[in-house]
């Protein structure tokens, strides 16, 4: 008689019907009915209740290991609970992450797989920006200097056409501003 409860409890939990755990958190069907009142709150509150499934897949998954650990026949049906959780939790998180738009460059992830810090990459690619915004403002400082000296020396040669020039750009650049509705 104990063996075929046994049989029968654990065929019902064996079956296609999956236990429904208590959430500390909100699930995607109350998210859903919550609604926030700018596109960035609804960001940030996309992006806490994908923290916060991370956190509780964690900490499933540290229960299942726990469970597995000291695993014996009469912790099965606690292990097929933990696994239902868990597979409850990951589904929530697939469903949480297609709400928010997250880009991790390549890089990160392979130095991250490679046991480094990911702020290295943000490191570097601060310095680089940094070396590559000294090279444009040198190149940027020369042509300004190098259009400075050849006004000089197109003024000595002809000064009425650099007059005229100068003029031509005064205009040229008050009809660019009123164009774009500035005023000097």
């Amino acid at each position: 008689m104990n063996s075929s409860k046994n049989s029968s409890a654990a065929g019902s939990i064996g079956s296609n019907r999956i236990i429904n755990p208590i959430y500390k958190y909100a699930s995607p069907a109350n998210a859903a009915a919550t609604t926030a009142d700018s596109p960035a709150e609804d960001l940030k509150q996309n992006l806490n209740q994908s923290i916060n499934s991370i956190e509780n897949t964690l900490g499933i998954l540290h229960q299942l290991y726990l469970t597995v650990s000291s695993y014996n026949v009469s912790s099965q049906l606690l292990l097929i609970q933990r696994l239902n959780n868990l597979v409850l939790e990951l589904d929530n998180m697939a469903k949480f992450g297609e709400k928010c738009n997250i880009q991790v460059p390549m890089d990160v992830l392979n130095l991250t797989d490679n046991g480094k810090n990911p702020d290295e990459f943000t490191r570097d690619v601060l310095n680089n920006c940094i070396v590559k915004n000294q090279i444009t403002k040198g190149k940027t400082d020369a042509f300004n200097g190098l259009r400075r000296h050849l006004l000089e020396e197109l003024e000595q040669t002809f000064p009425d056409e650099v007059e005229a020039y100068r003029e031509i750009r005064a205009a040229s650049a008050a009809g660019a501003d009123v164009a774009f509705g500035l005023r000097i």
